[in-house]
């Protein structure tokens, strides 16, 4: 999968106003495609942005849990359960939209490295490298002075 082809973002969330808003927020800030969906298709690629109704909807176990952005109210039982199903991406209806954002660009670049695999990246050691040990190298040997007698 070409790690550059444009972003689907399904948005299934029953606030109207608030989908709106979001998937104009969305649309502005990157370049990706975003659908309004009553019922997401987890079969499809891309990002879940799913409000707690659209949440509890979708089969257990989830697929891919790591490209759902779960946007829901402060309730211990619903956050044990979307923690219980994988989902890493949980922010509140009372969250700034940039914290949402935030979310879903995450989501994102989890499903491009899913898909392309892991990522070189420059801290990264190559297959040519030996590791470095991080303990701490014991202190030089302070020059001996020899007492004259």
């Amino acid at each position: 999968m070409d790690r550059f082809m444009l972003q689907t973002v399904q948005l299934s969330i029953g606030d109207s106003r608030y989908a709106a808003a979001l998937r104009e927020a969305v649309a502005r800030s990157c370049a990706w495609h975003v659908e309004l969906v009553d019922r997401p298709d987890p079969a499809r690629y891309g990002v879940l942005v799913l409000d707690e109704a659209a949440f509890l909807r979708l089969p257990l176990p989830l697929a891919h849990p790591e490209r759902i952005v779960l946007v829901t109210r402060k309730d211990a039982e619903l956050l044990a359960e979307a923690w219980d199903a994988g989902i890493v991406s949980v922010v509140s209806e009372e969250d700034p939209i940039n914290t949402v954002l935030m979310a879903i660009m995450a989501a994102a670049l989890r499903v491009v490295q899913f898909h392309a695999g892991p990522l070189p990246s420059a801290i990264s050691p190559s297959a040519h490298s030996k590791p470095e040990s991080l303990a701490p190298h014991p202190p030089a040997a302070a020059p001996s002075k020899q007492a004259k007698v």
